[in-house]
């Protein structure tokens, strides 16, 4: 058993690696709008907090050292922490819904779920705007501001992202798992 819960957790996670990082290659040429973010909160909500943080992590590990706008190590090393906090933040509020009928509270947990898609994206935002201004020598306060109209643009998309896809997206994982308890990190 436990070699086919091990087994199952690393489909999971390849999985999961594998979609977040195909559609931010698709949506390569939309600034700050991905489906990546979105993917590891999932990942962490449905099969816990370590789960969730794995996928963003290694996300991050492969996109980052292949990414299209190139390759700086303190950037990058901040991107796959900032990333992970997605995966972490979704483990614990998957174990605070866990008994939640998704169907009936379907409008209140989406409005619920803007915020979930919000509020780790300020703190995404900040860390990574932190150690860009560090790595090329800028005043923080000049990187935020500079960065303001793309951080606004990622923290607006992530909570209608969240919002809109969240309660589909968390249904779906439970029907594929045959209704039951789908949190692996307690297997």
């Amino acid at each position: 058993m436990r070699l086919q819960t091990t087994t199952l957790k690393i489909a999971i996670i390849a999985t999961l690696v594998a979609l977040s990082i195909a559609t931010n290659y698709v949506l390569i040429g939309v600034s700050n709008i991905k489906l990546m973010d979105f993917i590891v909160f999932v990942g962490g909500f449905c099969f816990g907090s370590l789960t969730g943080a794995s996928v963003g992590v290694l996300s991050w590990l492969i996109y980052g050292a292949l990414n299209p706008y190139g390759f700086v190590p303190q950037v990058w090393l901040a991107t796959m922490f900032a990333e992970s906090i997605y995966g972490v933040v979704g483990g614990f509020i998957g174990k605070v819904l866990a008994s939640t009928n998704f169907r009936e509270q379907h409008l209140r947990l989406s409005i619920f779920f803007v915020t979930m898609g919000f509020l780790p994206t300020v703190l995404y935002d900040l860390i990574t705007n932190i150690v860009y201004a560090y790595s090329f020598n800028v005043p923080i306060i000049a990187a935020i501001f500079a960065g303001a109209p793309f951080t606004v643009l990622h923290e607006v998309a992530n909570a209608a992202i969240f919002g809109v896809c969240s309660v589909p997206m968390i249904m779906a994982l439970g029907k594929l798992s045959g209704g039951g308890k789908y949190d692996l990190s307690r297997k």
